[in-house]
């Protein structure tokens, strides 16, 4: 280490990371200029051949120095983005962070605080619980005893919230519906636990008639997964309801509310009814929230639900410190190191309020509806079913004029054709056996003017005969 390259939090690194600020925006629009779209042309060995051009070798003898590096390695990085940021880029629950998120996070990657001991973090713990008590506050209204951890997302609070079901309970049977996600299932086989069954859906929809007759057949205790915000389809469970089926079962409610969850801030807030009945509920807010990734949270009914966490290492958390008012910070998650994601999230909260967080998940929300009814209006393209939240699924008519493998490819073939042409990143869903195009609008930036200019791409590309 030199003169030049000092510790990023002290004077002379606060005034060099000033400096390295510029190069690393200056090479962020160079790199997105360079794009110019979406994502760039070419496909997987183009951007693979780009990066090496320009990336020869990552741990070289003799070092480049820290500008060189920064605005080599930033420009190729943005240069093959996938970027959110663009409103042609809307495959996937994948937001563009805020920017006052985004400074936030250099912030907490500079003070580098670790939540997994208060000596480490003293005021960062402390916007963590301010944070994981607003959110806790916003799930569970009225309930003073409710709690909230921070995560890196729903894997991991789907995973800990099974954790401390199967703590609390035994040996639980995770039930879920067939359209849950992929993480649900997971967290059963990683903690040891009989797999999922699965629970048929109805246009998306757990059906209730086939979760009573499950919990009525299969010996409990019950892990019930509803999901808020389905990947493919963006379909909302019947909370209230299934609340009732799994407490008449006596089992525990889990919401996997990673999309959905977004419309707590929101005017739409109806669409979840019956949330605040869960035992436990997983959010993540770098979809809904506009932050860097990572920034999710579990939140729980009771702060009691949280004691399987409990740990004492006598370097972090030693029992005499705790008896004399240090935290424990220890007891919050199943990681030990931990980075201030709180920090971003406080900043954001603080800086647009609830209305201004509103705001944009309307915003995006509102952009579902118009393009549904853009699609609605297009004699070629046909929609799958009206947004319930910000997920679009449509498809060419030409393709249900084909067998059904055939009108599949059809369907899949428009998609790369676009993203190979660096033009529009759509996503891919497969629903009752058919292959859809798949938007999910999280950009609050999105206009009418982008979508029609998207359609007319898929309904160029589909003209373009299969074996071109």
């Amino acid at each position: 280490m030199t003169a030049r390259e000092p510790l990023a939090a002290t004077p002379a690194g606060l005034e060099t990371l000033r400096e390295l600020t510029e190069v690393t925006l200056t090479a962020l629009g160079e790199g997105r200029r360079r794009r110019g779209g979406p994502v760039p042309p070419g496909g997987p060995a183009r951007v693979e051949a780009a990066v090496r051009a320009r990336v020869s070798s990552i741990l070289p003898r003799e070092g480049v120095g820290a500008t060189r590096a920064l605005s080599t390695i930033v420009r190729a990085v943005a240069a093959g983005a996938a970027d959110p940021a663009d409103p042609l880029c809307a495959a996937h629950l994948h937001g563009a962070p805020l920017a006052v998120a985004a400074a936030a996070d250099l912030a907490a990657s500079v003070l580098n605080p670790s939540l997994d001991s208060w000596d480490q973090a003293p005021a960062a713990a402390e916007i963590e619980r301010l944070v994981t008590d607003e959110i806790a506050g916003l799930v569970y209204p009225g309930h003073g005893d409710a709690d909230a951890v921070v995560t890196t997302g729903a894997t991991e609070s789907n995973l800990v919230a099974l954790l401390l079901a199967r703590e609390e309970l035994g040996r639980v049977r995770v039930v879920c519906s067939a359209e849950a996600h992929h993480s649900v299932g997971r967290a059963a086989w990683m903690l040891g636990l009989p797999p999922a069954i699965p629970v048929p859906a109805i246009e998306g929809r757990l059906s209730l008639d086939a979760l009573e007759s499950v919990l009525s057949e299969v010996p409990g205790p019950h892990f019930v997964v509803a999901t808020a915000g389905t990947t493919d389809r963006g379909v909302i469970d019947s909370i209230g309801p299934m609340a009732d089926i799994t407490e008449r079962h006596q089992g525990h409610l889990h919401v996997d509310a990673a999309y959905g969850g977004g419309l707590l801030f929101s005017s739409r807030r109806d669409r979840l009814a019956g949330l605040e009945r869960a035992g436990s509920v997983a959010l993540d807010l770098h979809k809904f929230g506009w932050q860097p990734l990572p920034a999710g949270l579990l939140a729980v009914r009771s702060k009691q639900q949280l004691s399987p966490l409990s740990l004492v290492a006598d370097y972090l958390n030693a029992n005499d410190d705790q008896e004399a008012g240090f935290p424990d910070l220890l007891g919050r998650s199943i990681r030990t190191s931990r980075r201030p994601d709180a920090l971003k999230l406080a900043v954001t909260f603080q800086a647009l309020g609830w209305e201004g967080l509103a705001a944009l998940t309307d915003r995006c929300c509102d952009a579902a509806a118009s393009l549904a009814g853009l699609i609605s209006a297009r004699p070629g393209l046909r929609l799958q079913a009206w947004p319930e939240i910000s997920t679009v699924l449509f498809r060419p008519v030409a393709a249900d004029t084909l067998p059904v493998a055939e009108g599949n490819d059809l369907v899949a073939g428009i998609r790369r054709e676009l993203l190979i042409a660096g033009t529009a990143v759509l996503g891919r869903a497969t629903v009752d056996g058919l292959v859809w195009l798949k938007l999910t609008l999280l950009n609050p930036e999105v206009t009418e003017h982008h979508l029609g200019h998207l359609l007319d791409l898929v309904e160029t590309t589909t003209a373009v005969p299969a074996a071109a």
